[in-house]
Formats: structure tokens, C-alpha cells, sequence
């Protein structure tokens, strides 16, 4: 990394110290790599040890600062612990990317022949409930008054387009990328006046290690409903994430951004 060119990127990070949840793979990964090219300090929260501490030592370097703890970002107690840990050490926290997110699919109920052969489980919904919105909850319960005696922060947290539009067979997902939209807003709205702004981002479909899992046609279907021609890569939602990040960004709040290619258009 040349740190000259970082500290010279437009609305750049430097001092910044910013927290990256499931930064291990996929879009977090991308943006914990975005984020210490632009200046902060990242410190990158996942259940993938192996994973984060190769993620952390990649940017190590390059020339970046990062630390990888191993954090459940529905256990509070961790949660809180490892945000002790990063004021103790930096002293502030000025960025939560709440990037953490599971999927356990199924439809709400299955029937065949006039019979109910399958339906999503309890533990299917609590399980993701528990991580992509309670695990938002609370990392950013746990920032905030951090943030709040800084009089500065950015709270940027992973929607998803099928938030805002539904989804067969996803009624745990969309609800909680549904509750993220919702809890951003009320954000935006009780936290402003401390200098701390609280926007969502909404990919569409992205190239990561889980929708690669999914069945080659189905992903061409996908393609072929989004107008710009492809899916998108880790680094269209980081550099989102990134402009969000800056200090330029400030008068963005209560925002919900779409980075889907226009493929909420062409479905």
C-alpha cells in the first residue's frame, strides 16, 4: 500500500478507527482492504479465525493497520468486551460497518398434493434473527456512546435489496435486512445531533463465497435481470461503504443506498 496515496484519498480515513463485522470473507473483506487503503485502522470481527487473521495479515503488508478478533456478534458480552479492548488500545471508535449475515433459507410453508410437507423452522428463523438483526443491535448499542462522547461516528450496516422488495423463500432474511432499514432510520434520527450519522447499503446480487454456492442457472438468471450485464464484485459495496465512511459524507443520514446494478428494475 503507498501511504502517501492513502492519506491523500478524497475524504480519506486517516486517524479513523473503523470496526468491520464478517470481515473475514466476502464484502467485508473487501471493505476492511478498502478502508485501510484510504488510512483507518481496522479492526475485523468474524467466527473464521483462520480466515480473519489471513485477511488481517494481508493488510499488514500491504502497509495497513489491522487487528482480527473473534467475535459473535449476537453474544453481547463478547461483543462488549471486544469494544473495551479497542478503546483501550486506540482510545476511539469512529466506524461500525455491521456486515456480519447469515442465510438458512426455506419457505415459511411447503405444501404438495394439499399437504404440508415442509415449513421454516424456529430455530432457522431465530438463528438468523439473532445474528444479521440483533447482532446490529447490538454492535452498535455497544459503539454509540463511544461515539457519542467523540461527538463523531459512522454506523453503516448491510440491508439488502430483498429488504425492500421480498424474496421466495427468505421470510427470516428479508425481515431482518427489513428491521436494519428501520433501526438505521431511527438512528439517523436520535443520533444525529452527536455528530453520528447511520446510513444502510443494499447489494443486490454480489459475487461473494455464498451466492457462488448456487446453482449455475441460477446465477445466469440473475445476470440476465440485471441491466449493467454482471454480477457485482465485493469492491462495488466497499467502495460504497467507503464514501459513507468519510467525513465528506456527513450530511448523508437515514439513507438507504441500492448497489444492485438496476436489477431491482429488471426483475
Amino acid at each position: 500500500m503507498d501511504n502517501q496515496q492513502s492519506t491523500e484519498f478524497p475524504g480519506g480515513l486517516k486517524d479513523r478507527v473503523a470496526i468491520i463485522t464478517g470481515a473475514a470473507n466476502g464484502i467485508g473483506r473487501a471493505t476492511a482492504h478498502a478502508f485501510a487503503a484510504a488510512g483507518a485502522t481496522v479492526e475485523l470481527w468474524d467466527l473464521d479465525q483462520e480466515a480473519g487473521d489471513a485477511t488481517a495479515t494481508a493488510i499488514v503488508n500491504a502497509g495497513g493497520i489491522a487487528g482480527f478478533s473473534r467475535v459473535n456478534v449476537a453474544n453481547r458480552e463478547q461483543v462488549d468486551e471486544a469494544v473495551a479492548s479497542i478503546c483501550e488500545r486506540h482510545g476511539q471508535i469512529d466506524i461500525l460497518v455491521n456486515n456480519a449475515g447469515i442465510v438458512r433459507d426455506g419457505q415459511l410453508v411447503k405444501v404438495k398434493n394439499g399437504e404440508v410437507v415442509k415449513q421454516m423452522s424456529q430455530e432457522a428463523f431465530d438463528t438468523v434473527v439473532s445474528v444479521n438483526l440483533k447482532g446490529v443491535f447490538n454492535c452498535t448499542q455497544a459503539v454509540v456512546p463511544t461515539m457519542i462522547s467523540q461527538k463523531y461516528g459512522r454506523i453503516l450496516s448491510a440491508s439488502s435489496v430483498v429488504g425492500l422488495y421480498g424474496n421466495f423463500g427468505q421470510t427470516n432474511y428479508v425481515a431482518t435486512k427489513s428491521g436494519v432499514i428501520g433501526m438505521t432510520r431511527v438512528w439517523a434520527r436520535e443520533l444525529g445531533k452527536y455528530g453520528i450519522t447511520a446510513n444502510a447499503v443494499a447489494p443486490g446480487f454480489i459475487a461473494t463465497e455464498m451466492v457462488k454456492s448456487i446453482p449455475p442457472k441460477v446465477l445466469e438468471h440473475m445476470v440476465a435481470h440485471t441491466p449493467v450485464g454482471r454480477m457485482g464484485q465485493p469492491e462495488d459495496i466497499a467502495r460504497t461503504y467507503l464514501f459513507l465512511a468519510a467525513e465528506s459524507a456527513g450530511f448523508i443520514n437515514g439513507a438507504v443506498i441500492s448497489v444492485d446494478g438496476g436489477s431491482v428494475l429488471g426483475t
